[in-house]
């Protein structure tokens, strides 16, 4: 769970496209994950603007889709967006409304300790919402539903992307573009090389590698 929080997205830089019908975005990010909320929240606080293209209908990838025990080993390194969204989750079971299956003080669970100053396990519909909110206390417009057109949905300039087609017709165009998908169909679209599975010691130098 940690990992998706705190994924590592794929950033490519974007030409500027004077003329575009549609706005030229500061950051396009493509793909609704934890990782794609939270680099979209990250850029409109940087005072950038962004916009958040999922191909789906939901907000928040495993996280609001089933994951609601987080794998949290050491909680002290736990920072940034990611601890941010959990102690909403804390804030949330904070309420006593929020209570509807059993009361808090029925609630045993041994990734739980009332000194912490997050919780760890949600349901998945208060993982959406508290995603959804920081969207819109940062700003970000959220498009649902727009899924990369492929073959030909990364727009190239040169060696860097200018937009994402859509198969609805639909292009968004960035400075920057992050692929927060968990299958990187925009990487794979734009040509960025890639690898899957684990590399060999020898790619890295490595001897201690998994």
């Amino acid at each position: 769970m940690r990992k998706l929080m705190c994924a590592v997205v794929f950033v490519f830089g974007c030409a500027g496209m004077a003329g575009a019908a549609e706005p030229v975005w500061d950051l396009v990010v493509y793909g609704g994950t934890s990782g794609g909320a939270a680099a979209a929240v990250q850029a409109r606080r940087m005072g950038r603007t962004a916009v958040l293209v999922e191909p789906g209908a939901h907000i928040g990838g495993l996280t609001s889709g089933g994951l609601g025990a987080t794998d949290i080993g050491n909680k002290g390194v736990i920072g940034g967006i990611a601890r941010e969204f959990y102690r909403r989750v804390r804030e949330h079971y904070g309420r006593p409304e929020s209570w509807t299956h059993q009361r808090p003080e029925e609630y045993d669970n041994p990734r739980h300790s009332p000194e912490d100053d997050a919780m760890w396990t949600f349901e998945p519909h208060v993982a959406e919402k508290i995603y959804l909110d920081m969207l819109r206390e940062a700003g970000v417009e959220v498009v649902f539903n727009e899924r990369l057109l492929r073959p030909g949905g990364a727009v190239r300039e040169g060696g860097r992307i200018a937009a994402a087609r859509m198969e609805s017709g639909r292009v968004f165009y960035g400075r920057y573009f992050v692929d927060a998908t968990y299958e990187g169909d925009l990487m794979a679209e734009a040509g960025v090389s890639f690898h899957v599975g684990r590399e060999a010691n020898s790619v890295y130098g490595e001897t201690l590698n998994g």
